[in-house]
This record gives structure tokens, sequence and C-alpha cells, in this order.
């Protein structure tokens, strides 16, 4: 197999897929206008592979010769996650922008299932065959992968108590070819991605008491597959002008309810299925090696937030001032405490029950409940930096009107910086702030890997508190008999 180019990537899309958008059914879906812009920011993704500038970064090879896209390799080293995190801080570069669902990221959620090959095996040889071959085949294909985890809710007090399956996608046959399942999914990029891995959503699924078996299914699916129906949202960055609108033109990322209308899954393509001990595992190691890269684009989020902000002091001539040099301080502050989860992340790497090198898992969690929670405030600091002129400022085609540009040079113009240069950076920082995307990307970040009370769950379970309860115990003159209790 060889990587493809960007113009690859685009004909793959014309797989007859069911795509509806604002009331239309979509037929060319690379060049609607809802789609087209993160579509080319995916291609340009692809070519760049081929470019000799990135080679070295952004690909690297199997064993056997075969050059594949480096976010595909398998993380075997601590070399391996460094490579990860300059692959995606090389594409974020070129692209200019934050894009979240473009493979690389989702892609760690099928190497969290191979880590469970040993259980798969015992369950059943077939799974662990299955996930062997597709994550291999990702790899080999070059497949844009996404990730099909939420449900549509119904009652969610019996859902998470796990008394009625709810809404939840389930399998509704078997035959020789494989299972047949009907329900729904979303999922960000489906429309415009070649598969999916799809898998069940939060639930008690530790409740052996109530026939939850049918929706404990793991599986991979064409996003082109006969009965699969793509119902997407209206976008909100089609049609907006780049020069007006740098971000929202470019990386908006289409979400997309995917409904499964009896849809046929080959055998080859289940990972699990009628298996409640896989569904739990899966629900707590979803997000081992994904929440890396995810992390990541927080991080380069937090570098928009200062760049914007103290270039719009420097050029007012306030940066000597305490107040806000204070607030710049604790932009950085936040920044730097996300880089550093992340670092210490990788220098901290364990290795996993597969045999990959996965980020250690407590410094992973911990920066990721840090980073989300602390973005919204830090826009806000970033807000105050900026100043008001983010809400009143003109649009570019305003402030070039010869009718009243004198007006615009003399009150919009200062020191070095003309009119047109300085609402430019306001554009930009309105984009990242104040607009539709930006209050958009603020809610996607809040669950796009699970709703807040997962995550701190996930911090409470991987996070070792024996050398805590011991220190305590033995600095206290404890029993140790208060231990056993414990």
């Amino acid at each position: 197999m060889a990587l493809l180019t960007g113009d690859d990537y685009r004909k793959s899309l014309n797989d007859g897929r069911e795509v509806y958008i604002d009331g239309e059914r979509v037929h060319d879906i690379a060049n609607h206008p809802a789609f087209k812009p993160i579509i080319d920011a995916k291609a340009r993704m692809y070519d760049m592979n081929h470019e000799a500038q990135y080679k070295d970064k952004l690909t690297t090879k199997l064993s056997d010769g075969t050059e594949i896209c480096r976010a595909f390799k398998l993380p075997k080293t601590k070399d391996d996650l460094k490579g990860i995190r300059t692959y995606v801080d090389t594409v974020l570069d070129e692209l200019g922008g934050v894009v979240y669902r473009v493979g690389d990221e989702t892609i760690g959620e099928m190497w969290s299932l191979y880590d469970a090959q040993d259980r798969l095996n015992e369950i059943d040889p077939t799974y662990a065959q299955n996930i062997k071959h597709h994550v291999d085949r990702v790899a080999r294909e070059d497949l844009f992968h996404v990730s099909a985890n939420t449900d549509p809710k119904g009652d969610r007090s019996k859902l998470i108590n796990g008394e009625d399956g709810g809404t939840l996608l389930h399998i509704v046959a078997e035959n020789d070819k494989g299972i047949v399942v009907r329900g729904a999914k979303f999922e960000t990029a489906a429309a415009y991605a070649h598969q999916a891995f799809v898998k069940p959503t939060i639930s008690n699924w530790s409740n052996s008491s109530v026939n939850m078996e049918n929706y404990a299914v793991g599986f991979i699916c064409d996003m082109g597959s006969p009965g699969l129906k793509h119902i997407c949202r209206s976008p909100v960055g089609a049609g907006k002008d780049p020069v007006n609108y740098p971000l929202s033109s470019k990386f908006e990322e289409i979400d997309t309810l995917l409904i499964f209308d009896d849809v046929l899954i080959p055998w080859e393509n289940v990972l699990f299925h009628r298996n409640l001990e896989s569904a739990k595992y899966i629900r707590a190691t979803v997000h081992r090696y994904s929440s890396y890269n995810y992390v990541l684009r927080i991080l380069r989020r937090a570098d928009y937030l200062i760049g914007a902000a103290l270039l719009n002091v420097e050029q007012t001539g306030l940066t000597k001032l305490p107040a806000v040099q204070d607030k710049l301080s604790q932009l950085i502050n936040y920044r730097e405490t996300i880089n550093a989860h992340l670092t210490a992340a990788v220098s901290e790497a364990q290795v996993s029950p597969g045999g990959l090198m996965m980020p250690n898992q407590s410094l992973l969690y911990t920066g990721r409940v840090h980073a989300l929670k602390h973005f919204p405030e830090m826009a806000h600091l970033a807000r105050e930096l900026v100043g008001g002129q983010l809400a009143v400022t003109p649009d570019m085609e305003t402030m070039k009107d010869p009718q009243i540009k004198q007006y615009i040079d003399r009150f919009y113009s200062v020191g070095e910086w003309s009119s047109e240069e300085r609402a430019k950076l306001l554009y930009f920082a309105r984009d990242l702030l104040n607009s539709s995307l930006a209050g958009h990307q603020i809610t996607f970040e809040l669950f796009a890997q699970s709703p807040p009370f997962a995550q701190h769950a996930a911090v409470f379970n991987n996070y070792d508190l024996s050398p805590n309860r011991e220190m305590v115990m033995k600095a206290a003159n404890l029993s140790s008999q208060l231990a056993l209790q414990s």
C-alpha cells in the first residue's frame, strides 16, 4: 500500500455515502461548501506526507519497509511518543489552526483494545486477530479513522444504572456474513472519514442482572456502508470570509448523527460482541493513548491565547504594566502546566499490557482535566488583554471603503501597526474567543473525550493512592491493621 495524496483522499469519499445537511442530500461532499474547507485541511495533511521538508517528521516505516504516516505507528518506545508529538505540532504549524478529528487522535482508541488481546484471545481468538488486523490496516491503507462513542440519550437514569439500553446501538441479528446493528451514534468528521471504531457508551457494564449483552458490541464500520445515514448539523463557518474569520472559514469540523438502519457489519470487522467484560474494558481504557494527541491540541489553543493577547498589548504599549504582566503570567502558567503534564507523561511512560509504550496515565489524565477546566477562564483573561475593540471593530470591507478609510487609518493605526494589520489581529482574536466557532469548540472540548465526571473518574482510577495512605499511616504511627480495613 502507499501513502494517500490529498486528491486520493477526496476521490475516496465518492463511495455513495448518504450525507444530509441543511435539508439536502450531499452528492459531492468534497466540494460542498459545508465540508470543503475541512476536507481541504485533511487533504493538505495527506499531501504533507509526500513533501521532502516534512517527510522525516510525518512518516516512518514498518518492519517490512512499508512507508506509513507516523501517527499510525504503534508506540513501542518513548521516542515513538515524542514522534507523535512532533507529528501533531508539525501538522498544526502548517495548517495555522487547530483541528481535532483528523485520525491521529482516534487511532489510539484501537490501540487501547490492542492492549486487551490476551483477554480477547481467551474470549474468542478471532477478536484479537481482528483488532491486530485493523490496527495494521489503518496504517498500511492510510485511512482517515474516527471514533463513534456517544449515543443519543434516552432515560439517562436508567442508562447509567444499566437498567435499560434505551436508545443505545445494539445487535438485532446475526448471520453467516456478520452482525446487523441498529441505533445511532454521534461523531465528529464521520461524514468525510473512511471508517469509524464504533463502541459502547458510558453505562453500568458491571450490572449482570439486566440484559445488556446486545448493546455490548464494538466494531469497525465503513462510512459508506449500506443503511448508514449521516445527518449533519448546520455549519457555523461555511461561507465566512477568510480575512474576517481566519479560523471559522478553514477549520470547522462538522458533527454527524450516524443512523445505523440495520447495517451489516462483516465478521472480520467485529472486535467484540455480546460481551459485557469487553464493553467495560474499552470504556475504562478508551482514552489511554488518544488523550495525548487531544491535550496537545489544547496546548496549541493555549499558545494562541498567549500570542493573541501579547500582540494586542504590545501594539498599544501596555506590556510593561504590572497588571498586564500578571495576566500574561497567568496565561503562561496555564500553558506551561499543560506542557509539563504532557512532557512528564512521556518521561514517566509505562509499558502497557499489550507491550506498547503508554503515556503515564495519571499525569496524562490530570493534564487533560487541568487543560479543559481552565480554558474558559484563560480565554476570559485573553479577552481582557485584547480589549473592547474585539467586539466593535468593523469588517475588512468596511475598513477598506475609500469613503471612510482616512478615518479608519486615523483611529486604528498605532505606531508600526497599520489599520489593516491591526484589524487582522483583532479578527483572529475574535474568531478564537468570541465567534460561533469559539463557543462551539469550548463545548466540544468539554465532552469530546467523555463528560467531566468521567474524566475525573479516570484521574481517580489511574492514580495510585497507596503511597499516600502508607506515608500518613507511618508518620501518624497508625496501626497497620487499619490498612486492611481501607
